[in-house]
């Protein structure tokens, strides 16, 4: 199979998720299609794709048969064949289609969007599926190198080629402080303090009085 344009992975992965989430109306319209793909939710990244943007990848799609056109109805219809093209079962579809919809995701993230579609036992299913498929010749996903702050790995599917390696967050530069800035910064610490010090002698002196007055009122 050849690599699929994110587009085409767009189309692909909405054809799948609309056939268990909205099955009534699965095979999709253009409309239908065109919607899902440019959704605002669930999707990563967002995309604004026109009705010819749309077409142009069905017909891509429908050249590697991983796309379908229906006939017997006054309006085209479209559907997917992912399963049959990849030799994969549908647990493998669900993950392939989160995967292409939400980008690159940890297994615990991949079974809760997998949920409408897929219902995984635990997490040690999804990381068996995955394991499965990162075997495949040629692999259809890979576990990507952690990323500095992330205590779980994350997964993306191969279905465009390599994925792109996670941003690496740049290193702060050191600011550099002159002898005189750092003068001023030493007295402001110290008048800091002692206004502090001031304050919790004022704090200290008024509860002395409050006590005292106290003990007046309370005196028989």
């Amino acid at each position: 199979m050849k690599p699929l344009a994110p587009l085409e992975a767009r189309v692909l992965g909405v054809l799948v998720e609309k056939q268990s989430t909205v099955p009534d109306t699965y095979p999709l319209s253009l409309n239908a299609l065109l919607a899902g793909c440019n959704q605002k939710t669930a999707r990563e990244p967002v995309m604004n794709a026109t009705e010819a943007d749309v077409l142009a990848a069905v017909d891509a799609l429908k050249a590697q048969s991983l796309v379908f056109e229906t006939s017997g109805s006054r309006v085209v219809r479209f559907e997917h064949n992912l399963g049959r093209v990849l030799g994969v079962p549908s647990q493998s579809v669900a993950l392939l289609t989160m995967l292409m919809l939400r980008g690159a995701q940890t297994s615990a993230e991949l079974r809760a969007h997998c949920d409408r579609l897929h219902r995984f036992a635990d997490i040690s299913s999804v990381e068996g599926f995955l394991d499965e498929l990162a075997a495949k010749d040629p692999p259809l996903v890979a576990r990507l190198p952690r990323a500095a702050g992330e205590r779980e790995p994350r997964w993306a599917h191969l279905l465009c080629g390599e994925p792109a390696p996670p941003p690496t967050t740049a290193p702060v530069p050191a600011i550099a402080i002159g002898f005189d800035e750092w003068e001023a910064i030493k007295v402001e610490q110290a008048r800091l303090s002692s206004e502090i010090e001031r304050l919790k002698a004022l704090v200290q002196r008024l509860a002395g009085e409050l006590g005292t007055k106290t003990e007046q009122h309370d005196a028989p």
